[in-house]
């Protein structure tokens, strides 16, 4: 009795599981269940399942079990068979294979469907349809297989006996219980589970008759799968043995080596931390042997390393908590150590005697400071050397004024120093300018020095900025472990060094604007009485050398000209040029004043000059000559009668030959005093225009009557004023020429020199028609007082050739050949004129008669006697040439 209920029970189970792997075999297949019940259990496929159903699908368990679109399972054996059985995993496209879609399988579907419907008629014709086959088929009655009259519970899926309710209920199935007896209840019981079992087993065995194939071949699948895992389990088995072999003879002792080697380097670590621990502990006396070398940076360095590896690398030591704030300490006094270094080196420097100034006092000392300056980023040293260069010139430039005056004869010596330059006021010139000299090498030493000391700086800014990198690698005290930073190293970033080369530079510049600011209050300094009224022109001319080659020396130093100097000169050599133009205007009136306008015999000093002029162009005489007096008028009595320039004889008198080298001594001044160049020029101008006025009014005006006693004014002297005229205005030329290109605007000059050439040349041109009106004067007094009558010559036409011979004599050895037969062919017209009116006013006619006989032998008299003088061509003074004489 208690068997049954567990055979039946297990039957039960058993048909469940039959149950389930129909539904399987039917989804597999497609056909519909053939019973009401098995279409509650199965679901049909959906119209997208059957699309998604491929015609090359497995219709056998194993295909569905190693399907690829499934994912990965949980476990297969504690899954329930159905639609959930397999789990789709999504895969993406593949770029090899070419996209498949549902188009492709139309012809397949259709035939498919074909299949499929005559399918599903055979499956309705076996179920009773009205379609049933023509050969037999075992069908189970269906009274027998109904599946209705088994009670619900024994398939249900919590269907547990050993739950008593459910026993309960299976008991009281044997129906009434006091009607019968026990026994007979029982059989009643194990009859109807029988009756149920029969149902089941009908209906799987069906079912295995219809899905037989499927159901083995699903199971031998299921075989094949356990035979694979046992394999699976074994090699996986093998595997790991292998893996406990590798793990114990090849890892393990690996990890020994690597953790062995890990060790090691931890060992090496605490040792290379002791030694560092030894480095930082010996810093100070490391910082002692660097200051005493010294080596500023590299001490800095290793203060700022060092507080560095304390914070990072060493942080925590106990024996070293007090070494950083020692080490600050130590980098303040550094600080100031070299604050006072450079202040000692500066005043050091340039305090030396000036021999020693060609060459930098301990030039690795400074460099060193620079260096240390830099690396603390204090870029002020330039301004303190600036600072005291300022103090040693000034203290250079009173040291001169003072060995100066105290070297003096004049006794100035005993003169206070008062600042003013009122105790330089009697120091002779010479001295003077001895002093103006010294103070200029003086200065110039300085500036030179500081330009040196400056390139030491600069030299050191560019390799502490990394553009000029040493070559080769400088002994390094310091350790190595620490990197102290070397000087070639790069200790300024582009825009520090920017500004400290700024500061170099105005360095350089302000030194050269002080020395040069100093040298303008010395020329400057005589307050009352200034040198430069007391100067020559030589001296004059000295002193400006001196001052443009102070002035370009500090240019070519710092590139930047300086004109303090320049205008302080400017204005010493403008007074002087007032003076020395004031002085030429009076010499040379007091020399036009006593100028007897006679042929002067011409020294070789005054040739030289004249050589020296037709050779270069320009006016100059010697230097010794420059300013110097001029005794007796300045004339030797002895010398050439003329003036040869270029192979043409000036016939002058004396005071041209002075104004020629008064001309000279303003092209030299101006050569040397450049920056008066255009006022010496417009004062040359109006020297020369004063010249002419001057000499007009004393020959053409006859003022020479009386200034020096002159009777008259005669040709000769005329030709000699004309041609000293000519003289003048070569030299001018010449004075153009040489100082034109000084002056910046010119312009203006050379409208003021166009405008004294064309009074002289109108001043020249007023002494010709002058000499013509002297001469045509005495032909037509003569002409006047002749008569047409025997003896001939008659007196009259004797005069005129006298006068005419007279008047070669005077001016034939003054005037070129050239404007002397310029003149005469002049001459000759006028007389042609006033003998042509005399003989219309005696009506003497070109007939032949006896008194034009007489006029054409004084005519050919008169021709012979030009034709003797030679100053005329001859086919002009041929008797055809006096045809125009006859009216008609």
């Amino acid at each position: 009795m208690e068997t049954s209920p567990s055979y039946s029970g297990s039957k039960a189970n058993h048909a469940q599981t039959v149950k389930h792997a129909k539904n399987a075999a039917a989804s597999t297949s497609g056909a519909e269940p053939r019973s009401k019940s098995s279409n509650s259990l199965v679901k049909k496929p959906s119209q997208r399942d059957m699309v998604l159903w491929k015609a090359l699908s497995s219709q056998n368990l194993p295909a569905v079990l190693n399907d690829p679109n499934r994912g990965k399972q949980r476990d297969f054996f504690t899954k329930l068979w159905g639609d959930d059985f397999v789990e789709s995993a999504f895969i993406g496209n593949l770029e090899h294979l070419p996209e498949v879609s549902s188009a492709n399988f139309e012809h397949y579907l259709r035939k498919i469907r074909k299949r499929l419907r005559l399918h599903e008629r055979l499956n309705h014709s076996i179920n009773g349809g009205p379609l049933s086959p023509k050969w037999p088929v075992s069908v189970p009655d269906r009274a027998q297989s109904d599946m209705s009259v088994v009670p619900k519970i024994f398939i249900q899926p919590q269907f547990d006996l050993r739950v008593p309710e459910t026993f309960n209920t299976i008991h009281s199935l044997k129906g009434d219980t006091h009607k019968s007896k026990p026994i007979s209840s029982a059989n009643q019981l194990q009859e109807k589970l029988a009756h149920y079992l029969d149902i089941v087993e009908v209906q799987i065995a069906f079912q295995v008759t219809q899905k037989s194939d499927t159901f083995f071949q699903a199971m031998s699948s299921h075989d094949t799968l356990m035979e694979k895992l046992s394999k699976t389990c074994l090699t996986v088995s093998l595997l790991r043995s292998k893996l406990q072999n590798i793990d114990q003879h090849l890892v393990k002792d690996s990890l020994k080596i690597l953790r062995y080697a890990q060790t090691k380097q931890n060992y090496l670590a605490v040792v290379e931390k002791l030694k560092l621990m030894v480095t930082v502990h010996q810093t100070q006396s490391m910082l002692q042997l660097l200051l005493s070398i010294p080596d500023y940076v590299a001490a800095i360095d290793l203060i700022l390393t060092t507080q560095e590896i304390l914070v990072q690398e060493l942080a925590g030591v106990h024996g070293f908590r007090h070494l950083s704030s020692q080490l600050s300490e130590m980098q303040r006094l550094i600080d100031k150590i070299l604050s006072a270094e450079f202040e000692r080196y500066v005043t050091a420097d340039l305090n030396r005697p000036l021999d020693l100034y060609t060459e930098v006092l301990e030039e690795d000392k400074l460099a060193s400071i620079v260096y240390g300056m830099l690396r603390q980023k204090y870029f002020n040293f330039a301004n303190k050397y600036k600072e005291e260069a300022f103090t040693s010139i000034k203290a250079k430039v009173k040291q001169l004024v003072i060995e100066e005056i105290a070297a003096s004869d004049s006794g100035e010596g005993d003169v206070r120093l008062t600042g003013s330059g009122e105790q330089l006021q009697g120091l002779p010139l010479t001295r003077w300018q001895h002093l103006l000299q010294r103070t200029a090498e003086t200065l110039l030493k300085i500036v030179h020095h500081v330009k040196v000391v400056h390139d030491v700086m600069r030299e050191a800014v560019e390799k502490s900025s990394g553009k000029d990198k040493l070559k080769e690698d400088e002994n390094n005290t310091s350790s190595n472990y620490l990197n102290i930073s070397d000087p070639s190293e790069t200790l300024l970033s582009p825009d520090e060094r920017v500004v400290v080369e700024f500061c170099l530079s105005e360095l350089l510049c302000s030194v050269c604007d002080y020395a040069n600011d100093q040298f303008a209050q010395l020329l400057t300094s005589q307050s009352k009485e200034t040198w430069i009224e007391r100067a020559t022109a030589t001296q004059v001319c000295d002193v400006a050398k001196v001052v443009d080659n102070f002035v370009v020396s500090c240019e070519q130093v710092c590139g930047k000209c300086s004109t303090a100097l320049k205008s302080a000169f400017k204005v010493q050599a403008s007074k002087f040029v007032s003076k020395f133009h004031q002085d030429q205007k009076d010499k040379l009136t007091l020399i036009l004043a006593s100028e007897t306008w006679k042929q002067a015999m011409v020294p070789q000093e005054f040739q030289n000059l004249a050589n020296k002029l037709h050779e270069t162009g320009k006016l100059s005489l010697p230097k010794r000559e420059l300013g110097s007096t001029i005794p007796n008028g300045g004339l030797s009595l002895t010398g050439a009668p003329s003036l040869v320039i270029g192979g043409e004889n000036y016939v002058v008198v004396g005071s041209i030959l002075l104004l020629l080298k008064m001309m000279a001594e303003y092209c030299l001044c101006a050569e040397e005093l450049t920056v008066m160049a255009p006022n010496l020029l417009r004062c040359l101008i109006e020297l020369l225009q004063l010249f002419n006025s001057r000499s007009c009014q004393l020959v053409l005006g006859a003022g020479a009557l009386h200034s020096v006693g002159l009777n008259t004014i005669t040709s000769t002297n005329l030709a000699l004023m004309s041609r000293s005229l000519q003289l003048v205005l070569v030299a001018a030329e010449a004075a153009k020429q040489q100082l034109l290109p000084s002056v910046v605007e010119p312009q203006r000059i050379e409208m003021h020199i166009e405008n004294l050439e064309r009074d002289i040349m109108s001043h020249c041109r007023e002494i010709e028609n002058k000499l013509l009106a002297l001469i045509g004067g005495l032909l037509s007094r003569e002409i006047c007082q002749w008569d047409a009558k025997p003896p001939v010559p008659s007196n009259s036409f004797r005069n005129v050739s006298k006068h005419m011979k007279k008047l070669y004599e005077a001016i034939s050895e003054v005037l070129p050949e050239k404007q002397v037969q310029n003149l005469y062919r002049s001459a000759h017209k006028m007389f042609k004129i006033v003998l042509k009116e005399q003989l219309v006013k005696m009506n003497i006619l070109n007939n032949g008669g006896p008194q034009h006989g007489v006029v054409i032998s004084e005519l050919t008299f008169y021709l012979d006697a030009l034709r003797r003088l030679k100053v005329m061509p001859i086919d002009e003074l041929m008797m055809d040439s006096m045809e125009d004489i006859w009216d008609r």
